[in-house]
């Protein structure tokens, strides 16, 4: 894989990595408001991020697996 290929992957890697985070926060967000009626506070957001973090990196790594094998491992 050249260079300037491998940048564009794992640009494309880390925006949906962002966008995972990004989702997991709203999602987890809502249900917090739904199931208990709380405040949304700063407070909920860090743990909201504390949650969807794990996720996000779990959910990259099996759908993007064969990527990051081919991109790390050179065979």
């Amino acid at each position: 894989m050249k260079a300037t290929e491998k940048k564009k992957v794992i640009v494309h890697l880390i925006q949906f990595f962002i966008l995972g985070i990004c989702m997991g926060i709203v999602e987890d967000v809502i249900a917090i408001h739904l199931a208990t009626n709380a405040k949304i506070t700063l407070y909920t957001f860090r743990v909201a991020f504390l949650v969807a973090v794990p996720f996000a990196v779990i959910a990259e790594l099996l759908v993007d697996l064969k990527i990051f094998k081919r991109i790390f491992l050179r065979k």
